[in-house]
């Protein structure tokens, strides 16, 4: 019996992971991470999207000061200016992927689990190290090597950009309304951070319909 453990974050990539998988694994379970992260908000989400899906949800909570100051663990905020390599560097947490998918490949072998998965993208490649094709394959060998082939690590968005996601999330009827990017934290998405940028130009390019309310409107906004 296949049986995969998910990454979740509470946002589009992962949440489209989860519904792919449901589709092509026995059972599913879903794992997040309390890391200190600024925007704390998207762990609600999480919780709701296992909820939706009816899957077993952890989350594991990290002690705080584990990751190195960033815009999402306490250093400046998060980002206004328009989505560019630059701008959302600010927002690399080094190590954070090595970091959850050795936790993830633990609670894995513990309870079962066959496979790992995780939802880096392509559009991930130039910013963050951690989710670069190179990065997953060394972190496939070791998981393999680390659990003595028992789990593998599943990574079926690593050569797609968000804007496929997004549209095959569609085919698979994923309520994206659930969702939660923002890093920022706030109640609603902020639509100006970084990565709320990154969201809207994601569901403009894929032809689908934003169900985000923000709270402000780019050109509306000074910081």
């Amino acid at each position: 019996m296949s049986k995969v453990l998910v990454l979740l974050s509470g946002g589009i990539d992962s949440t489209t992971l989860l519904a792919h998988c449901r589709k092509g694994f026995d059972r599913v379970g879903t794992l997040s991470i309390d890391y200190g992260q600024a925007h704390r908000r998207e762990l609600e989400s999480a919780q709701l999207i296992a909820e939706y899906y009816q899957v077993p949800h952890k989350v594991l909570t990290l002690p705080k000061g584990l990751f190195a100051r960033s815009a999402l663990t306490g250093g400046d905020p998060a980002p206004s200016s328009p989505y560019t390599v630059e701008s959302i560097k600010q927002t690399v947490v080094p190590g954070r992927n090595l970091v959850f998918i050795a936790l993830a490949g633990a609670v894995a072998e513990r309870e079962g689990y066959s496979d790992v998965a995780i939802a880096a993208h392509s559009g991930d490649h130039a910013i963050y190290p951690d989710c670069r094709p190179e990065f997953l394959e060394a972190a496939r060998q070791a998981l393999s090597l680390g659990t003595n082939g028992k789990i593998s690590l599943y990574t079926p968005f690593s050569q797609i950009s968000k804007r496929e996601i997004i549209q095959s999330g569609v085919s698979l009827g994923v309520l994206y309304h659930l969702t939660y990017s923002c890093y920022r934290g706030g109640e609603r998405h902020c639509g100006v951070c970084s990565t709320c940028r990154e969201r809207k130009e994601a569901f403009r390019t894929a032809g689908v319909p934003d169900p985000t309310p923000y709270e402000f409107d780019e050109e509306d906004y000074c910081d």
